[in-house]
């Protein structure tokens, strides 16, 4: 098995969706194929797309599947194509662009925007986050201000461990119950294992095995005023 399959950093039985990755691939190369595989889903769930409760004051796009039990609070904006899992929480504010696949009891918090990304079951990206070209494995956690950055400043192809990936925009692979903190950056081609702590205010970049901690210690300086 490649350092950089799928099984490597998730377990694909916490999701309704892993036909999405293959093992024979890179865990990235499921990011490609997000925007074919929703628009295959939503069209197989029919007419009934709307299960869960919506409210009157949220934006919801014309191709949006919103499975049962999952609440999407006013001022919320759903543009689509998106499928938000059974039991999913959408909150006020946030902003879900095209190509998201939530999975089941996700939380999607205020002021948090995602694109052609998925989160598996139980992922929590509650606060003032950006998840682009991402996947987020069971259990993960964003602390309030995580960014994935999702584009080298040179605009071109996103390497992992200096591997081409062939993609422009990549952000992060999160492992399965990893927890990032507050206010950290995730670089272009970020993967995290399984596991792991990420300190907040952390600018990372790069491949983290799992179980790991990645402290960020702060030389500060107390003085008399």
């Amino acid at each position: 098995m490649s350092q950089f399959s799928p099984a490597s950093f998730l377990n694909l039985e916490k999701t309704a969706h892993g036909e999405l990755f293959a093992e024979d691939e890179p865990v990235w190369a499921a990011l490609s194929k997000i925007g074919s595989y929703v628009a295959a889903r939503i069209d197989s769930a029919g007419a009934i797309r709307i299960n869960g409760k919506v409210d009157d004051r949220a934006v919801i796009g014309p191709d949006v599947y919103v499975g049962h039990g999952a609440v999407v609070e006013a001022f919320a904006t759903i543009k689509g194509p998106a499928w938000i899992g059974d039991g999913t929480t959408v909150r006020s504010g946030a902003y879900v662009r095209e190509n998201v696949i939530t999975g089941k009891n996700c939380m999607l918090g205020n002021s948090c925007e995602f694109k052609n990304c998925v989160l598996f079951d139980n992922c929590e990206v509650p606060h003032f986050n950006y998840v682009g070209d991402s996947i987020l494995g069971h259990k993960a956690h964003l602390g309030a201000g995580v960014i994935c950055s999702n584009v080298r400043l040179d605009r071109k192809n996103v390497k992992v461990e200096g591997e081409d990936t062939g993609l422009r925009k990549f952000g992060a692979i999160v492992g399965d119950r990893t927890e990032v903190g507050c206010n950290s950056v995730l670089s272009p081609g970020s993967l995290l294992g399984r596991d792991c702590v990420i300190f907040p205010c952390t600018h990372w970049r790069g491949a983290l095995a799992d179980s790991k901690i990645v402290k960020n210690s702060q030389g500060l300086e107390i003085v008399d005023r």
